[in-house]
């Protein structure tokens, strides 16, 4: 696997949606590369901020509106 690989699922690993193959190599990848584990380690600490000052915060009554147009217009697609 490649970094550009990893920077690619960075998300889906950080969220927990890769299928268990994809996770392992992802896994083996930051095992032998200290760029990429870097990298997660940084934006695992960043989410964790985010959740923890975020949490509680309604979303605003416009952003709620316009991603729901946005998820109907895609589901209807």
């Amino acid at each position: 696997m490649l970094c550009d690989d990893v920077k690619r699922v960075m998300y889906f690993f950080l969220d927990g949606s890769l299928g268990d193959s994809k996770r392992q190599t992802i896994e083996l990848h930051l095992h032998d590369c200290p760029d990429c584990e870097v990298r997660i380690i940084v934006h695992r600490k960043m989410r964790s901020f985010f959740r923890r000052r975020l949490s509680g915060l309604p979303a605003p009554d416009a952003l709620r509106v316009r991603l729901t147009q946005s998820l109907r217009t895609a589901a209807a697609e």
